[in-house]
């Protein structure tokens, strides 16, 4: 038997979470290029319990994490203003995101280019509402839009 090298596909964060996307049945995934280095993005970002309540969705109340048994795991609880609540699994990486309840799947990824960053974030619908995903997907689309919008925001603020 010949020992052959198999080729390795290496993608960034960014590319990986647009892989997961595609995998996803009416998934949003969306991007922005921001004017600041991703380590001041990536603060920003990963920050659940102080900024993701204030970019991410407005409905968002309060965030709680608990870490886990690996480095890199956390278990995310979400509270609405609307009393909507929700338990995420989630793993968390430099520049990488990706989280799932029981109805939803995000994620996050941010790759530096050129000294700007690249910024992706990920909506959709798991489990029983996933036939829903095609037709929710222009409003996923919009939401993840504006959550862009204010992530800029928020970093340019915590940059001042």
């Amino acid at each position: 038997m010949t020992d052959h090298e198999w080729p390795v596909a290496a993608f960034d964060p960014v590319r990986r979470l647009r892989v997961v996307a595609a995998t996803i049945r009416g998934a949003s995934i969306r991007e922005t290029i921001l004017a600041m280095p991703l380590p001041s993005v990536w603060a920003v970002a990963a920050d659940f319990e102080g900024e993701l309540p204030h970019w991410l969705f407005p409905d968002i109340r309060l965030v709680r994490v608990a870490a886990t048994s690996e480095p890199d795991r956390l278990v995310v609880r979400a509270v609405g203003y609307s009393g909507l609540r929700a338990r995420f699994d989630v793993v968390l990486r430099p520049g990488w995101c990706l989280m799932q309840s029981r109805f939803l799947v995000g994620g996050m990824a941010a790759v530096e280019e050129d000294g700007e960053t690249r910024f992706a974030l990920l909506g959709g619908l798991r489990g029983p509402l996933r036939p829903l995903a095609p037709t929710v997907r222009p409003i996923s689309a919009h939401i993840s839009d504006r959550a862009l919008s204010r992530l800029t925001q928020r970093v340019e603020q915590s940059r001042s």
